[in-house]
């Protein structure tokens, strides 16, 4: 089956300026993909130009006569915008007419649409934004949540080391990943009751690896390949990674150009920081996906850029080749089983 992915066009700081292009990019890629762009189709049409046969082929357009903004509170993107594309390209995902969504609006309007929209899965409660870290490793972490949700119980902790679980084993081939729960330290008699009865639930699923509490840097160090958490707490150590990314590379512009000594460094050095700045630019790693849907749904970054958006794209593309909801779907109805057998 050829996979048909749904680009919410009108969306992000500068809409089909980058999101067409970026898309056209995937498209070069992937001969095994088609593209659905929603939104204003005399923008849209205008932003493809003129494109070979074999690949107009493979993209269409919806229209859509409204579009989210940034701003926008989700009950307003919910109440009165029900012909944006963001909307529009969520709805298709439902009537089967597309396979997942990739979106870089307002994130709490394309949570509360997608959740309205398509529900979630049995036995999830709320969805639960994931993305991809860079670690020492040269892989990657998993990081959930990330700010859908801000108040949580140890339940909804535990359904969400099975959905990410679910999702690096499908996305990073990973038989068995290596699930923590973040935490202020690693000892047991550590954290608040929350995180001390979620750790048990999650311990106690024989089919989730549980290596037990992580910190912080544990994210980066590759010692786990799963990190669960609250919103709250999730959003606050995406933040801050993105501040101290950006600090890092502010010293390092700053120092590589003090005087002509350091610009002669800065050149022989180049090969190096470019190979650093390949490792963890965070445009390689946009796409955050919407955990615990009966679809797919991926948040990209707002002020994405075209290979930022690939990404985004990209991800969606895994997620659909291998069935990531179903898969979810599967775990949690196991483990719940279990549970119930050990009640």
């Amino acid at each position: 089956m050829t996979p048909r992915i749904a680009l919410d066009a009108m969306s992000g700081d500068h809409g089909p300026h980058i999101i067409v292009p970026a898309a056209l990019k995937v498209l070069s890629q992937n001969d095994d993909l088609q593209l659905i762009f929603v939104g204003d189709e005399a923008v849209l049409k205008q932003e493809l130009g003129h494109q070979p046969a074999k690949v107009i082929q493979r993209i269409s357009i919806t229209h859509a006569t409204q579009r989210v903004e940034m701003d926008d509170p989700p009950s307003r993107a919910l109440r009165n915008k029900r012909d944006s594309s963001m909307r529009i390209a969520i709805n298709l995902v439902k009537e089967g007419k597309a396979d997942a969504c990739v979106s870089a609006g307002n994130t709490g309007a394309l949570m509360a649409t997608a959740r309205y929209v398509l529900k979630t899965l049995p036995g999830i409660d709320r969805p639960a934004i994931i993305t991809a870290l860079p670690n020492m490793h040269g892989t990657c972490t998993h990081v959930l949540d990330l700010g859908a949700n801000i108040d949580t119980t140890p339940e909804h902790l535990f359904q969400f080391a099975v959905m990410g679980s679910v999702l690096s084993q499908a996305v990073d081939n990973l038989p068995s990943p290596r699930i923590g729960l973040l935490n202020i330290g690693q000892e047991e008699i550590k954290g608040n009751e929350r995180v001390k009865e979620a750790a048990k639930l999650i311990a106690s699923s024989s089919n989730i690896n549980y290596i037990g509490f992580v910190e912080g840097d544990d994210i980066y160090k590759g010692t786990v390949d799963v990190v669960v958490c609250d919103g709250f707490v999730g959003n606050v150590a995406l933040k801050t990674t993105e501040g101290v990314a950006k600090m890092i590379s502010h010293y390092v512009k700053q120092s590589f150009t003090q005087n002509w000594l350091t610009r002669l460094a800065a050149i022989v050095s180049l090969p190096i920081i470019n190979n650093l700045r390949k490792k963890i630019d965070p445009r390689r790693y946009n796409g955050a996906s919407l955990l615990g849907l009966r679809g797919i749904v991926i948040k990209s970054h707002g002020s994405a850029d075209v290979l930022s958006f690939s990404h985004a794209i990209k991800e969606a593309l895994i997620e659909v080749q291998k069935n990531v909801p179903s898969q979810i779907k599967q775990q949690l109805g196991i483990l719940l089983s279990e549970r119930r057998r050990i009640e």
